[in-house]
């Protein structure tokens, strides 16, 4: 039966050739190496970061797996990969600014929940992560909005420490981010994600 002409496409073509539906997709439709490219090209802090390259979605899910690690250095690899993965969805959703998410309300959630399940089940993991670990990558997540926030985003340490929680010096203090460009980024993301893989 051919499809309605009514009806609005929700599939979108990545360039490894794949048709991912965006309402309803599927772990075989899922390829590194299209999380990589598309999270490289992904501006967090709508793209409001100094230096001479965005600061991509791609480079902070590698931050926030290294301070995943730091914090929680017994957790299983499958975890610290939950970690690297964890915004993952927004390589065909983008990054919104926390106050966009709560303006659009519950669609986008619910857009990310079915995106983050069949990558996690294309990667070996979950389709949904214990509660105990979403916290733990949160508290990393937010560890590295600090540091972003307060290197590049324009923030002062007591503004940061009010929204993001005052950090440990000790945890943070070597910490600084690297800005660079888009094809390097989605190399060092997808080499981690190798190493991890590997490890499982």
């Amino acid at each position: 039966m051919a499809q309605s002409r009514t009806q609005p496409r929700a599939w979108q073509r990545m360039l490894s050739g794949r048709r991912l539906d965006l309402l309803d997709p599927t772990p075989m439709d899922i390829e590194i190496e299209d999380i990589a490219h598309g999270l490289a090209f992904v501006a967090r802090w709508n793209g409001q970061t100094s230096g001479d390259y965005a600061y991509s979605v791609a480079e902070h899910s590698i931050l926030v797996e290294e301070i995943f690690r730091r914090l929680y250095p017994n957790e299983p690899i499958k975890w610290q990969l939950a970690a690297l993965l964890h915004d993952a969805p927004e390589y065909v959703i983008g990054d919104m600014i926390s106050p966009v998410k709560a303006a659009i309300g519950p669609d986008y959630g619910e857009l990310d929940d079915r995106l983050t399940a069949a990558i996690h089940i294309r990667f070996g993991l979950p389709a949904k992560i214990p509660v105990t670990i979403k916290k733990k990558i949160k508290k990393a997540d937010m560890v590295s909005a600090w540091l972003e926030a307060t290197q590049i985003a324009g923030f002062s340490i007591e503004e940061s420490n009010k929204l993001f929680g005052k950090m440990n010096p000790d945890l943070v203090g070597d910490l600084n981010l690297h800005l660079r460009p888009p094809v390097e980024t989605r190399k060092a993301f997808t080499a981690r994600h190798a190493a991890l893989m590997a490890a499982l």
